[in-house]
């Protein structure tokens, strides 16, 4: 049984925007799975239907083989921000999520500790949001997340809003807590590059109505680093491989076949 399963999902918003067309889709335990497209082509909305925080209109989702439902503890939910408390310090905001499922506080803290300690944060439990960079305060966005010993991670476009050098230093940091526990992740991404760097597979959706143009396996060995992979051959024809199908999606119009 795949841990998580989409068949036949469409989506539609007021009858009037088509924003997701008749997509499936099967993850298997410990994937790694990036989905790439053009703006407005429903990637995002694919992950809020992962959470349970939009109903299935037509189709069926499938987590651990149950119907997603808001809250579940099977998935945590990363954003583009880091949705930080600014009265709590990172050790509190790590707790968060923790505190909601009733994990007991001496548990729960032991966790958020060690946590921040692997996203190198271990000198910053105290410290609020303001003061820290918006690279350490993803860094505490991602410690919260692998707190939760959720079975699948979902991020929507969590390092896009950082400079080049700090988004690198995140994803091996992404790769390596990844590597640790091997969650399912559902990684949604503008960048090709990071598309490739870290997944096993990447997804590569049309413009709306949002359809799967290729699923194209990434045979790259493990354990990966980031600024090395991009001088790799291998890395580079995957790369234009992934991009040949993106022009492929952008081309095509609304309403055209698949």
């Amino acid at each position: 049984m795949s841990a998580i399963s989409i068949r036949d999902l469409s989506v539609d918003f007021g009858g009037q925007v088509l924003a997701v067309d008749n997509v499936s889709l099967e993850i298997d335990s410990g994937q790694f799975v990036a989905i790439v497209g053009p703006s407005g082509c429903g990637k995002t909305t694919i992950l809020n239907h992962l959470t349970g925080l939009l109903p299935v209109q037509r189709g069926t989702i499938l987590i651990g083989g149950e119907p997603p439902r808001a809250g579940s503890p099977r998935v945590t939910y990363t954003l583009a921000r880091d949705c930080l408390f600014p009265w709590r310090t990172a050790l509190d905001n790590v707790c968060f999520g923790m505190e909601l499922r009733g994990i007991a506080p001496a548990e729960r803290e032991q966790r958020a500790r060690r946590a921040l300690e692997q996203v190198g944060l271990a000198g910053f439990a105290d410290a609020y949001p303001k003061a820290l960079s918006h690279g350490m305060r993803q860094r505490c966005a991602l410690a919260r997340g692998f707190c939760l010993d959720a079975e699948a991670l979902l991020m929507d476009e969590p390092f896009g809003a950082l400079d080049a050098q700090t988004k690198i230093q995140l994803e091996d940091l992404l790769l390596e807590l990844w590597g640790q526990t091997r969650r399912t992740v559902v990684f949604i991404t503008h960048d090709l590059a990071e598309a490739v760097a870290l997944a096993d597979r990447v997804i590569v959706m049309s413009a709306r109505p949002g359809r799967i143009v290729a699923d194209m396996p990434i045979d790259l060995p493990r354990p990966r680093h980031v600024r090395e992979l991009q001088r790799d051959p291998a890395f580079l024809s995957l790369y234009s491989r992934v991009w040949e199908q993106l022009e492929r999606g952008i081309q095509m119009s609304e309403g055209a076949p698949a």
